[in-house]
């Protein structure tokens, strides 16, 4: 029986000028471009990482609701936001000459979340005011779920594949070095003295100011129009495809598979600043051990420093060794940070120990996301970017629940350990059947 036919692309045949002149405006905008990114990510990421550290937001959380479950839950529930959109992001974009405006608008939206969570500790009672967190939670993993797909579509377009791996380690690391300060000032000077009566929601209030900022950087940004895009199809057809593309590229789908596992690793993060509160933390009132303002800044400038500076290092190596190695080595270094975790009992020792994780998740994270660039062509990159993050939010969404009831029916000790054997079943299929997808002719 024939093989169905392709799914139809506008341009079938691109012309070669057309393809020319598009390369070209890549090289000749690249300094412009090169320049937004960097200052979109310098502050865009600063502000996010005030919200996504494994620090502030399960503690203030922990701190309203004294249960460790809520804590994961509502971390769970930014992560279901996060699974359910990917594709749309995709089927929103892949059609389309110009990505840029769409961005815009689902940022901005994205961002009004943070103002959300800031208000909600301000205006809301202890009980509202984690129902409200939760349900901005599951609004910014809705919309970091289409912005993920549309600004790296776009960083892919603008920024060619043998220079991403030092913007992203460049731009990460100005924006650790920024966030380290601020997540500092923030828990030594914000939450300790509970300025604004909560320093928690005026932390979060600044996260959402900086968030703003780094979003106006790409009005910078010149984005130039493909030669070749899809036709606009449903989301339905689009997933349709889906079978024959995991079918066609056992590597990427072996690629899918290893990153939904290494994912499994996040199923503890939130439960870290739990174990250190139990170790050095104060009584709060629900009976639980909370860490004090200034731990939670010194271990949350630990943790950011760390993502954050080292992405360099590993956006080098990237360049020169392929990504495939930076996933491997990264997860590593993740494994032997929740080790450490485990092991410390003072607050120098937990610092190492959130530098270990720190340095590990900003590395898996960056080589996740750009080896999925690197299969396949360029008309279907989109696709491929939402289906490597749905798989990996949907784990992430999974993982936390998990992991609350982990931590209350055993024990945190038996979480981490789950989570380190996840990671370490991720390392070996990648080693045994992920080739380094850069070896490959790729269309882009």
């Amino acid at each position: 029986m024939p093989s169905a036919d392709p799914e139809p692309i506008l341009d079938p045949v691109p012309d070669i000028d057309r393809e020319t002149a598009y390369r070209e405006q890549v090289l000749r905008d690249l300094p412009r471009n090169y320049v937004a990114h960097l200052l979109h990510g310098l502050l865009g990421q600063t502000g996010f990482r005030l919200v996504n550290a494994p620090t502030f937001l399960p503690a203030y959380v922990l701190m309203l609701s004294g249960s460790e479950f809520v804590v994961g839950l509502c971390r769970a529930i930014q992560y279901l936001g996060m699974f359910l959109t990917p594709l749309l992001g995709a089927n929103l974009i892949e059609h389309r000459r110009r990505v840029l405006p769409v961005g815009f608008a689902i940022g901005l939206t994205m961002r009004l979340q943070i103002l959300g969570i800031a208000l909600a500790g301000f205006f809301l009672a202890p009980a509202s005011a984690v129902v409200a967190i939760a349900i901005f939670l599951f609004g910014l993993g809705f919309l970091m779920g289409i912005q993920g797909v549309i600004f790296n579509y776009l960083m892919s377009k603008v920024i060619p594949v043998e220079r991403r791996g030092i913007l992203v380690g460049l731009r990460t690391t100005l924006a650790g070095l920024t966030a380290a300060t601020v997540a500092y000032v923030g828990g030594r000077y914000l939450v300790e003295p509970d300025v604004l009566g909560n320093g928690y929601a005026a932390t979060f209030l600044i996260s959402f100011g900086l968030t703003v900022l780094g979003l106006s950087m790409l009005l910078l940004v010149r984005e130039p129009e493909p030669p070749q895009v899809r036709e606009a199809t449903s989301l339905r057809s689009r997933l349709g495809d889906l079978p024959a593309m995991l079918r066609g590229d056992r590597g990427f789908t072996w690629y899918f598979v290893a990153r939904a596992l290494a994912t499994m690793g996040r199923m503890a993060v939130p439960f870290y600043i739990a174990y250190v509160g139990d170790a050095i933390g104060v009584m709060s009132e629900s009976g639980k051990g909370i860490p004090t303002g200034a731990a939670l800044g010194v271990l949350s400038t630990a943790f950011i420093i760390a993502n954050s500076a080292t992405n360099f290092a590993w956006g080098l190596l990237a360049d020169r060794a392929g990504n495939r190695l930076v996933f491997l080595a990264s997860l590593g270094v993740w494994i032997a940070g929740a080790l450490g975790v485990f092991a410390a009992s003072e607050l120098v020792g937990f610092s190492l120990a959130f530098v270990g994780v720190g340095a590990g998740m900003g590395g898996f994270q960056m080589a996740a996301q750009n080896m999925a660039l690197e299969f396949g062509d360029r008309e279907d990159l989109p696709v491929r970017i939402a289906l490597g993050n749905s798989a990996q939010e949907f784990v992430g969404f999974v993982g936390p629940l998990l992991g609350g009831l982990v931590a209350v029916l055993l024990s945190k000790v038996w979480l981490f350990g789950i989570a380190i054997a996840f990671q370490l079943a991720a390392m070996a299929i990648v080693v045994l059947y992920v080739d380094e997808p850069r070896t490959r002719v790729r269309a882009h």
